[in-house]
């Protein structure tokens, strides 16, 4: 059940290291990934995770990719309560993830994403279950002894009676914000926003941050200063998924990624893991490692329109 006794954030001003951003997160805490599939993922963050050996971690969220794939490379990943993860938005299952819930290293709790969406409102709402229909019907309850089942007093219909989530932490990735941690996230918010009124943490990486007064100039989603607990500017913080208007999705980084992690466990750990992850001091040796400067300028090419969009695309699925 909610406790809804999250503290407010009203630091003045909340910026810290991305290293600093990592260590809040504790062995063992549910946390919240945002963004989605190959967008606005907050992977920079995930990777600083990583290199301080956290462990025992819960994952919630909808549909995700590359993220939760490689935490599940890392060791990271206990748990899993996702309604999706995978690259079905080019390349196919998540190997990384798959063998993980194979092998028993990872449980999978699978959800669907209006469950999801109805457990964060009533974390936010301070109530103990939300109603729905959309999984009557469905092997769903039986994977989640916790669900329960009630006839409505209004209509005679059952309904299915869904518990509270309330994650520790919220890991977002937006594409402006301000010192004090509002933020503005432009594009699909997917479930970010939800994450943030439900999290007792919400830490976030920014690509660029401005001064107050700018953010009311954009626009997109935003999330007020006071759900935020801190914040890291952070460009290119989603790479290798996208975050526009700065950058797309890097199809050949993914590729490579996803052709090491076919291979198994040991390789993606020799020729990912140990290169981009344990292998880079920071998010600026691994901005180097991927090219740097050419390469934010290569993915920054989309905003040419639409056919250069799609020639980036076709470069890298070429290359």
């Amino acid at each position: 059940m909610p406790t809804r006794s999250r503290p407010i954030y009203t630091d003045p001003d909340k910026r810290k290291s991305l290293d600093d951003l990592a260590s809040l997160v504790a062995d063992g805490a549910v946390i919240a990934v945002g963004g989605g599939l190959s967008s606005r993922e907050p992977m920079a963050l995930l990777r600083a995770i990583l290199r301080r050996s956290i462990t025992g971690l819960t994952v919630v969220g909808s549909a995700h990719g590359i993220d939760i794939d490689l935490l599940s490379a890392g060791g990271a990943l206990t748990r899993s309560s996702e309604s999706y993860v995978g690259f079905e938005q080019d390349f196919g299952m998540a190997p990384n993830y798959r063998r993980a819930l194979e092998s028993g290293a990872v449980k999978a709790e699978d959800s669907c994403c209006y469950t999801l969406v109805q457990q964060l409102r009533a974390a936010i709402q301070g109530l103990p279950f939300m109603p729905m229909r959309s999984v009557r019907g469905t092997s769903f309850p039986s994977l989640h002894p916790e669900y329960r089942k009630m006839v409505c007093p209004f209509t005679g219909e059952e309904l299915l009676l869904v518990p509270a989530i309330e994650p520790d932490v919220a890991l977002i990735h937006a594409q402006y914000g301000d010192a004090r941690g509002n933020l503005v996230i432009q594009g699909p918010p997917v479930a970010d926003l939800l994450f943030a009124k439900a999290s007792r943490m919400v830490l976030a990486t920014i690509e660029e941050i401005v001064p107050t007064s700018r953010l009311g100039e954009l626009r997109g989603i935003h999330i007020p200063y006071f759900y935020v607990t801190a914040v890291s500017e952070v460009p290119m913080g989603a790479h290798p998924t996208a975050c526009y208007p700065f950058y797309a999705y890097d199809r050949p980084h993914t590729e490579l990624y996803y052709d090491a992690a076919r291979k198994g466990a040991d390789t993606f750990c020799a020729e990912y893991l140990d290169i981009f992850v344990h292998g880079a001091a920071d998010h600026a040796d691994y901005l180097a490692q991927i090219g740097g400067k050419a390469t934010r300028a290569r993915l920054a090419s989309w905003s040419g329109g639409l056919e250069a969009w799609k020639q980036l695309y076709r470069d890298g699925a070429m290359a």
